[in-house]
Parts: structure tokens; sequence; C-alpha cells
């Protein structure tokens, strides 16, 4: 989810033999990720509600690279990503939350038993979205890559 040019499924789909789905609200995204992707499995829309209803419940992996800078942050952003990116990959609120909170509020129907949610998230808002994610019936951790200045808030649909 929130695929834009569709380099997290290609990265994926090239490590693992799967049925891969992406889904983006931005038009132009679609359109790259459909040139990255098998143009049939890119769809496009608001987070769960773009994807295939005969996957609810039984997705064991979900990456999501939702936006996740606060609203008032952008303008301190360097220019190659606030002037280059549109807003809806960017804008996560005022917090940099709000889109982990809807993707958690559904999480758990569309995630199989034992499912992952897999959610890029800032330092700042770790804490928040696992707390979401967590209110949405997942387990959660927290994995940080220093190498990388790189942090993901992992998910897991109880059985």
């Amino acid at each position: 989810l929130c695929c834009g040019a569709g380099a997290l499924g290609a990265a994926v789909a090239a490590s693992a033999e799967v049925e891969l789905h992406a889904a983006d609200v931005d038009p132009a995204a679609v359109r790259c990720a459909r040139r990255n992707l098998p143009a049939r499995t890119v769809h496009a829309g608001d987070l769960w509600d773009a994807l295939p209803r005969d996957l609810r419940g039984r997705v064991d992996v979900v990456v999501a690279n939702a936006p996740y800078v606060p609203t008032a942050a952008i303008a301190l952003m360097p220019p190659e990503a606030r002037d280059h990116e549109p807003a809806t990959a960017l804008d996560g609120g005022p917090d940099g939350t709000d889109v982990h909170a809807r993707l958690a509020a559904q999480a758990a129907e569309w995630l199989a038993p034992g499912g992952y949610l897999v959610v890029e998230t800032g330092r700042t808002q770790a804490a928040r979205t696992v707390a979401l994610l967590a209110a949405g019936a997942l387990s959660t951790r927290v994995v940080t890559d220093e190498d990388l200045d790189a942090t993901v808030v992992v998910g897991r649909r109880r059985v």
C-alpha cells in the first residue's frame, strides 16, 4: 500500500514467489508502478479500498510506504523531496501518523491470521504507530536500521 513507483513491490517480487498487489492513491504513482510491476496487479485507490475484495482476510504481508512527515515539517525537508514529491507521498498529518491510523483501523480485516503489516515510519512517530497498530488488534515491534537511518513498525495479526 502507498506503493509509489512500485520499488518495494518489485524488490519483494524479485526475492520471493508471491501474489503481488500494489496500490496508491496518486494517479502518477499508479502509472509509474504499472510500468515497474505487472500492470494488472497495480490498483488505483485509497489504501485497503483499492485492493480486490477477495484478498480480505488472506493477505500474509502488507508493506506500506505510508507518508509520515508531520505537515509542519514538510517545509523543512530537503528541496529534492518537498519540491518533487506529491504532498500525498509526504504529508502524514499533524503528528505524521494520520495514514498509519487508517492502515491500522482495517489491517486485521485484511490480514490472514498471523499476517504482517510493515509500516515505514519516523523515529519520532514510532511509538504512536505502535499504539495505533496495537489498538487495531496487532502485536507490534519496532525495527530500526542505523546504517539506513530507517524505522519500521511491524504489526502481526493475532492468531
